[in-house]
């Protein structure tokens, strides 16, 4: 039987951070899994923008934020003795632009950091996670916090 090491193959690892527990710990074995193969880890942060406004709406509080969620990011990374890259998009859905960003990178993994949530007695992914699950052209990984 042929050996498979799936792990060994993720080079260019993408993760969306929308600053949640989850997604900083997907950012942590983002880094983890691209330092042991020597690969790479891209760390998005995606703004939506409702469709009343321009895409390219001027959005500073939600920019402020998303560049602080990119700091605790690259300070997660650093920790590890590790860089990461990390990037601000404006898109109608961030699920879409989590794709499209994976399909630009040539992405072998895309980890989507999941937060455990039992709301109405079940545990339900959001629709980012669906989304990227549905159309992602690599792997996806999904990190489910405690």
């Amino acid at each position: 039987m042929p050996r498979i090491d799936p792990v060994g193959q993720m080079k260019t690892i993408l993760v969306p951070a929308d600053g949640s527990g989850a997604s900083m710990e997907a950012v942590a074995l983002g880094c983890n899994i691209a330092k042991r193969n020597k690969g790479r880890v891209y760390v998005v942060h995606v703004i939506e923008v409702r469709r009343s406004l321009p895409l390219d709406a001027d959005l500073t509080p939600e920019t402020e934020r998303g560049e602080e969620i990119l700091r605790q990011a690259e300070k997660i990374a650093r920790e590890m003795d590790f860089e990461v890259e990390g990037e601000l998009l404006q898109a109608r859905e961030a699920g879409h632009a989590v794709v499209d960003e994976a399909v630009e990178r040539k992405a072998d993994l895309i980890i989507v950091g999941v937060e455990y949530d039992r709301s109405f007695g079940g545990f339900h992914l959001g629709t980012v996670s669906q989304y990227v699950l549905r159309n992602a052209p690599c792997h996806v990984w999904i990190w489910r916090h405690k």
